[in-house]
Protein backbone atom coordinates (compact mmCIF):
# COMPACT_ATOMS: atom_id res chain seq x y z
CA UNK A 1 0.00 0.00 0.00
CA UNK A 2 2.83 2.32 0.87
CA UNK A 3 4.45 1.74 -2.54
CA UNK A 4 1.12 2.27 -4.28
CA UNK A 5 0.54 5.56 -2.41
CA UNK A 6 4.02 6.72 -3.24
CA UNK A 7 3.52 5.82 -6.89
CA UNK A 8 0.18 7.67 -6.92
CA UNK A 9 1.76 10.74 -5.31
CA UNK A 10 4.56 10.76 -7.86
CA UNK A 11 2.07 10.38 -10.74
CA UNK A 12 -0.08 13.27 -9.49
CA UNK A 13 2.98 15.45 -8.99
CA UNK A 14 4.23 14.56 -12.45
CA UNK A 15 0.87 15.32 -13.97
CA UNK A 16 0.73 18.69 -12.20
CA UNK A 17 4.26 19.48 -13.33
CA UNK A 18 3.33 18.55 -16.90
CA UNK A 19 0.29 20.83 -16.77
CA UNK A 20 2.38 23.67 -15.37
CA UNK A 21 5.06 23.20 -18.01
CA UNK A 22 2.42 23.02 -20.74
CA UNK A 23 0.75 26.17 -19.51
CA UNK A 24 4.07 27.97 -19.34
CA UNK A 25 4.93 26.83 -22.84
CA UNK A 26 1.60 28.11 -24.07
CA UNK A 27 2.21 31.48 -22.45
CA UNK A 28 5.73 31.65 -23.79
CA UNK A 29 4.40 30.91 -27.26
CA UNK A 30 1.77 33.61 -27.03
CA UNK A 31 2.42 36.86 -28.83
CA UNK A 32 4.36 39.30 -26.63
CA UNK A 33 1.66 41.96 -27.10
CA UNK A 34 -0.82 39.70 -25.30
CA UNK A 35 0.56 41.19 -22.09
CA UNK A 36 1.08 44.70 -23.40
CA UNK A 37 -2.17 45.98 -21.91
CA UNK A 38 -0.86 46.24 -18.34
CA UNK A 39 0.50 49.72 -17.81
CA UNK A 40 -0.04 50.71 -21.46
CA UNK A 41 1.61 52.71 -22.85
CA UNK A 42 5.17 52.02 -21.72
CA UNK A 43 6.96 53.33 -24.81
CA UNK A 44 6.48 55.89 -27.62
CA UNK A 45 3.54 55.37 -30.00
CA UNK A 46 3.87 55.85 -33.75
CA UNK A 47 1.01 57.56 -35.54
CA UNK A 48 1.37 56.63 -39.21
CA UNK A 49 0.08 59.13 -41.79
CA UNK A 50 -0.33 58.04 -45.45
CA UNK A 51 0.38 61.51 -46.85
CA UNK A 52 3.33 63.89 -46.84
CA UNK A 53 4.09 66.59 -44.29
CA UNK A 54 2.07 69.68 -45.15
CA UNK A 55 -1.03 67.75 -46.18
CA UNK A 56 -4.33 68.30 -44.38
CA UNK A 57 -4.26 64.88 -42.74
CA UNK A 58 -0.71 65.52 -41.55
CA UNK A 59 -1.68 68.85 -39.98
CA UNK A 60 -4.57 67.26 -38.06
CA UNK A 61 -2.39 64.28 -37.11
CA UNK A 62 0.20 66.53 -35.48
CA UNK A 63 -2.40 68.15 -33.25
CA UNK A 64 -3.85 64.71 -32.49
CA UNK A 65 -0.42 63.31 -31.63
CA UNK A 66 0.35 66.16 -29.26
CA UNK A 67 -2.93 65.96 -27.37
CA UNK A 68 -3.01 62.13 -27.35
CA UNK A 69 0.52 62.05 -25.95
CA UNK A 70 -0.38 64.50 -23.21
CA UNK A 71 -3.41 62.42 -22.25
CA UNK A 72 -1.53 59.10 -22.24
CA UNK A 73 1.65 60.60 -20.74
CA UNK A 74 3.74 59.01 -23.50
CA UNK A 75 5.31 60.43 -26.68
CA UNK A 76 3.22 60.04 -29.85
CA UNK A 77 5.36 60.44 -32.96
CA UNK A 78 3.92 61.28 -36.39
CA UNK A 79 5.46 59.06 -39.07
CA UNK A 80 4.70 60.15 -42.66
CA UNK A 81 4.78 57.29 -45.17
CA UNK A 82 3.49 58.90 -48.35
CA UNK A 83 3.17 57.26 -51.75
CA UNK A 84 1.10 54.90 -53.86
CA UNK A 85 -2.14 56.64 -52.87
CA UNK A 86 -1.67 55.63 -49.24
CA UNK A 87 -0.90 51.98 -49.95
CA UNK A 88 2.64 52.12 -48.51
CA UNK A 89 1.42 53.35 -45.13
CA UNK A 90 -1.62 51.06 -45.01
CA UNK A 91 0.45 47.97 -45.73
CA UNK A 92 2.99 48.98 -43.07
CA UNK A 93 0.30 49.32 -40.40
CA UNK A 94 -1.51 46.14 -41.46
CA UNK A 95 1.70 44.16 -40.92
CA UNK A 96 2.78 45.91 -37.70
CA UNK A 97 2.60 44.11 -34.34
CA UNK A 98 -0.88 44.61 -32.86
CA UNK A 99 0.45 45.92 -29.57
CA UNK A 100 -1.00 49.43 -29.52
CA UNK A 101 2.26 51.13 -30.43
CA UNK A 102 1.46 51.58 -34.12
CA UNK A 103 -1.64 53.58 -35.01
CA UNK A 104 -2.93 54.78 -38.38
CA UNK A 105 -4.57 58.14 -38.96
CA UNK A 106 -6.06 57.74 -42.40
CA UNK A 107 -8.89 58.75 -44.70
CA UNK A 108 -11.29 57.42 -47.32
CA UNK A 109 -8.30 57.13 -49.68
CA UNK A 110 -6.97 53.93 -48.10
CA UNK A 111 -10.18 52.68 -46.51
CA UNK A 112 -12.91 53.55 -49.03
CA UNK A 113 -11.56 54.34 -52.49
CA UNK A 114 -8.41 52.28 -53.06
CA UNK A 115 -10.21 48.91 -53.30
CA UNK A 116 -12.10 50.27 -56.32
CA UNK A 117 -9.26 52.36 -57.76
CA UNK A 118 -6.74 49.51 -57.80
CA UNK A 119 -6.92 45.99 -59.18
CA UNK A 120 -5.13 44.53 -56.17
CA UNK A 121 -4.08 45.72 -52.72
CA UNK A 122 -1.58 44.29 -50.21
CA UNK A 123 -4.06 44.96 -47.38
CA UNK A 124 -7.76 44.61 -46.58
CA UNK A 125 -9.30 47.79 -45.12
CA UNK A 126 -11.70 45.77 -42.98
CA UNK A 127 -9.92 42.53 -42.03
CA UNK A 128 -6.45 43.98 -41.42
CA UNK A 129 -7.41 46.83 -39.09
CA UNK A 130 -9.03 47.41 -35.71
CA UNK A 131 -11.20 50.55 -35.80
CA UNK A 132 -10.49 52.96 -32.93
CA UNK A 133 -12.38 56.22 -33.55
CA UNK A 134 -13.50 58.57 -36.26
CA UNK A 135 -11.90 61.99 -35.91
CA UNK A 136 -14.04 64.03 -38.30
CA UNK A 137 -14.49 65.14 -41.91
CA UNK A 138 -12.23 67.03 -44.29
CA UNK A 139 -14.36 69.27 -46.51
CA UNK A 140 -12.84 69.74 -49.99
CA UNK A 141 -12.94 72.77 -52.26
CA UNK A 142 -12.36 73.38 -55.95
CA UNK A 143 -9.47 75.82 -56.48
CA UNK A 144 -8.08 77.31 -59.68
CA UNK A 145 -4.90 79.01 -60.79
CA UNK A 146 -5.10 82.79 -60.36
CA UNK A 147 -4.40 83.38 -64.05
CA UNK A 148 -7.44 81.35 -65.11
CA UNK A 149 -10.09 84.02 -65.88
CA UNK A 150 -12.93 82.42 -63.90
CA UNK A 151 -14.53 83.24 -60.56
CA UNK A 152 -17.35 80.69 -60.46
CA UNK A 153 -18.06 77.10 -61.42
CA UNK A 154 -20.29 78.24 -64.28
CA UNK A 155 -17.49 80.42 -65.65
CA UNK A 156 -15.01 77.55 -65.30
CA UNK A 157 -17.18 75.17 -67.30
CA UNK A 158 -17.86 77.83 -69.94
CA UNK A 159 -14.12 78.47 -70.28
CA UNK A 160 -13.48 74.73 -70.56
CA UNK A 161 -16.00 74.42 -73.39
CA UNK A 162 -14.50 77.40 -75.17
CA UNK A 163 -10.98 75.97 -74.83
CA UNK A 164 -11.37 72.21 -75.37
CA UNK A 165 -8.53 70.11 -74.03
CA UNK A 166 -7.01 72.98 -72.02
CA UNK A 167 -8.34 72.24 -68.52
CA UNK A 168 -6.10 70.09 -66.32
CA UNK A 169 -6.70 69.02 -62.73
CA UNK A 170 -4.16 67.87 -60.17
CA UNK A 171 -4.79 65.33 -57.42
CA UNK A 172 -2.88 64.28 -54.33
CA UNK A 173 -5.37 61.73 -52.98
CA UNK A 174 -8.43 59.69 -53.93
CA UNK A 175 -10.89 62.51 -53.21
CA UNK A 176 -9.07 64.70 -55.71
CA UNK A 177 -9.06 61.90 -58.28
CA UNK A 178 -12.74 61.01 -57.95
CA UNK A 179 -13.98 64.61 -57.61
CA UNK A 180 -12.16 65.73 -60.76
CA UNK A 181 -13.41 62.77 -62.79
CA UNK A 182 -16.97 63.26 -61.49
CA UNK A 183 -16.88 66.97 -62.32
CA UNK A 184 -15.75 66.20 -65.86
CA UNK A 185 -18.38 63.48 -66.37
CA UNK A 186 -21.32 65.45 -64.98
CA UNK A 187 -20.47 68.64 -66.88
CA UNK A 188 -19.35 66.95 -70.10
CA UNK A 189 -16.22 69.14 -70.15
CA UNK A 190 -13.03 67.15 -70.93
CA UNK A 191 -10.38 67.56 -68.22
CA UNK A 192 -6.91 66.02 -68.15
CA UNK A 193 -5.94 64.36 -64.85
CA UNK A 194 -2.42 65.02 -63.51
CA UNK A 195 -1.74 62.80 -60.46
CA UNK A 196 0.74 63.73 -57.72
CA UNK A 197 2.30 61.73 -54.89
CA UNK A 198 0.72 64.05 -52.32
CA UNK A 199 -1.12 67.36 -52.01
CA UNK A 200 1.73 69.87 -51.30
CA UNK A 201 3.53 69.43 -54.67
CA UNK A 202 0.17 69.51 -56.46
CA UNK A 203 -0.63 72.87 -54.84
CA UNK A 204 2.83 74.16 -55.79
CA UNK A 205 2.27 73.30 -59.44
CA UNK A 206 -1.21 74.81 -59.39
CA UNK A 207 0.21 78.08 -58.08
CA UNK A 208 2.96 77.90 -60.71
CA UNK A 209 0.46 77.41 -63.53
CA UNK A 210 1.48 73.88 -64.50
CA UNK A 211 -2.12 72.76 -63.89
CA UNK A 212 -5.42 74.66 -64.10
CA UNK A 213 -7.22 73.47 -60.99
CA UNK A 214 -7.58 70.84 -58.29
CA UNK A 215 -9.93 69.65 -55.57
CA UNK A 216 -8.12 70.04 -52.24
CA UNK A 217 -9.11 69.70 -48.61
CA UNK A 218 -9.61 72.92 -46.69
CA UNK A 219 -7.02 71.82 -44.13
CA UNK A 220 -4.29 71.78 -46.78
CA UNK A 221 -5.41 74.62 -49.01
CA UNK A 222 -7.17 77.23 -46.89
CA UNK A 223 -4.05 79.16 -45.87
CA UNK A 224 -2.88 79.35 -49.50
CA UNK A 225 -6.30 80.61 -50.61
CA UNK A 226 -6.38 83.23 -47.88
CA UNK A 227 -2.87 84.32 -48.91
CA UNK A 228 -4.25 84.97 -52.40
CA UNK A 229 -2.00 82.44 -54.14
CA UNK A 230 -4.92 80.47 -55.63
CA UNK A 231 -8.67 81.03 -55.94
CA UNK A 232 -11.39 78.90 -54.33
CA UNK A 233 -14.69 78.77 -56.21
CA UNK A 234 -16.76 75.97 -54.59
CA UNK A 235 -16.90 73.15 -52.05
CA UNK A 236 -17.57 69.52 -52.99
CA UNK A 237 -20.12 68.84 -50.24
CA UNK A 238 -23.87 68.85 -50.96
CA UNK A 239 -24.27 72.04 -48.96
CA UNK A 240 -21.99 74.89 -47.94
CA UNK A 241 -19.62 74.20 -45.06
CA UNK A 242 -19.67 76.27 -41.88
CA UNK A 243 -15.87 76.32 -42.06
CA UNK A 244 -15.95 78.40 -45.29
CA UNK A 245 -19.59 79.60 -45.57
CA UNK A 246 -18.99 82.11 -48.35
CA UNK A 247 -18.10 79.34 -50.81
CA UNK A 248 -21.03 77.89 -52.80
CA UNK A 249 -21.39 74.14 -53.29
CA UNK A 250 -20.65 72.53 -56.65
CA UNK A 251 -24.17 71.12 -56.44
CA UNK A 252 -25.55 74.68 -56.66
CA UNK A 253 -24.60 74.67 -60.35
CA UNK A 254 -27.63 73.18 -62.19
CA UNK A 255 -25.67 70.69 -64.28
CA UNK A 256 -23.84 69.47 -61.15
CA UNK A 257 -26.97 68.94 -59.06
CA UNK A 258 -26.41 66.08 -56.61
CA UNK A 259 -22.63 66.48 -56.51
CA UNK A 260 -21.61 65.44 -52.99
CA UNK A 261 -18.15 64.11 -52.15
CA UNK A 262 -16.83 64.30 -48.59
CA UNK A 263 -13.56 62.98 -47.22
CA UNK A 264 -13.43 61.45 -43.74
CA UNK A 265 -10.67 60.85 -41.22
CA UNK A 266 -10.26 58.13 -38.58
CA UNK A 267 -7.75 56.26 -36.43
CA UNK A 268 -7.15 52.53 -36.76
CA UNK A 269 -4.79 49.98 -35.19
CA UNK A 270 -3.57 46.67 -36.66
CA UNK A 271 -6.13 43.85 -36.44
CA UNK A 272 -5.66 41.82 -33.27
CA UNK A 273 -4.83 44.78 -31.04
CA UNK A 274 -6.10 43.92 -27.53
CA UNK A 275 -9.61 45.15 -26.87
CA UNK A 276 -8.72 47.03 -23.70
CA UNK A 277 -6.03 49.00 -25.55
CA UNK A 278 -8.50 49.87 -28.31
CA UNK A 279 -11.04 51.02 -25.72
CA UNK A 280 -8.45 53.08 -23.83
CA UNK A 281 -7.39 54.79 -27.06
CA UNK A 282 -11.00 55.29 -28.11
CA UNK A 283 -11.90 56.96 -24.83
CA UNK A 284 -9.10 59.50 -25.23
CA UNK A 285 -9.51 60.08 -28.98
CA UNK A 286 -13.31 60.30 -29.06
CA UNK A 287 -13.42 62.64 -26.08
CA UNK A 288 -10.71 64.71 -27.74
CA UNK A 289 -12.52 64.88 -31.09
CA UNK A 290 -15.76 65.90 -29.37
CA UNK A 291 -14.03 68.38 -27.07
CA UNK A 292 -13.82 72.14 -27.50
CA UNK A 293 -10.02 72.46 -27.38
CA UNK A 294 -9.35 70.03 -30.24
CA UNK A 295 -12.32 71.16 -32.32
CA UNK A 296 -11.28 74.81 -32.15
CA UNK A 297 -7.67 74.05 -33.08
CA UNK A 298 -8.49 71.89 -36.11
CA UNK A 299 -11.35 74.15 -37.24
CA UNK A 300 -8.69 76.76 -38.03
CA UNK A 301 -7.30 74.21 -40.49
CA UNK A 302 -10.69 73.63 -42.08
CA UNK A 303 -11.34 70.30 -40.31
CA UNK A 304 -14.74 69.36 -38.87
CA UNK A 305 -14.00 67.20 -35.80
CA UNK A 306 -16.16 64.59 -34.06
CA UNK A 307 -15.51 61.18 -32.51
CA UNK A 308 -17.19 57.77 -32.53
CA UNK A 309 -17.10 54.31 -30.98
CA UNK A 310 -14.93 51.61 -32.57
CA UNK A 311 -18.09 49.83 -33.70
CA UNK A 312 -19.43 52.95 -35.39
CA UNK A 313 -16.18 53.45 -37.27
CA UNK A 314 -16.16 49.80 -38.32
CA UNK A 315 -19.71 49.94 -39.68
CA UNK A 316 -19.01 53.29 -41.34
CA UNK A 317 -15.93 51.88 -43.10
CA UNK A 318 -17.97 49.06 -44.61
CA UNK A 319 -20.69 51.45 -45.81
CA UNK A 320 -18.14 53.86 -47.29
CA UNK A 321 -16.51 51.09 -49.31
CA UNK A 322 -19.84 50.56 -51.09
CA UNK A 323 -20.43 54.30 -51.49
CA UNK A 324 -17.02 55.00 -53.02
CA UNK A 325 -17.30 52.00 -55.31
CA UNK A 326 -20.45 53.58 -56.79
CA UNK A 327 -18.79 56.99 -57.05
CA UNK A 328 -15.76 55.58 -58.85
CA UNK A 329 -17.80 53.47 -61.23
CA UNK A 330 -20.13 56.40 -61.98
CA UNK A 331 -17.11 58.60 -62.73
CA UNK A 332 -15.94 56.06 -65.28
CA UNK A 333 -12.60 55.43 -63.55
CA UNK A 334 -11.03 52.08 -64.40
CA UNK A 335 -8.98 50.25 -61.71
CA UNK A 336 -5.24 50.29 -62.35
Amino acid sequence: MQTKNATTTVAVASRRRFISIGAAAGLAGAAPWAFAQEGYPKQPIKLIVPFAAGSGTDAVARITAQMLGEALKAPVIVDNRAGANGVIAAEFVAKAPPDGYTLFMTTNTTHSANPSLMKSLPYDPVKDFAPVSRMGNLPFMLVVNNDLPVKSVAELLAWGRAHPGKLTYASGNSTGIVSGATLSRMSGVPMLHVPYKSTPPAIADLIGGQVSMMVVDLAAGLATVKAGKMRAIAVTTQERTKLFPELPALADTPELKGFDITSWNGVFAPAGTPRDIVLKLNKVLSEMANGTAFRERVAKLGFDAFGSTPEELGAFTVSELAKWKKLIQAAGIQPE
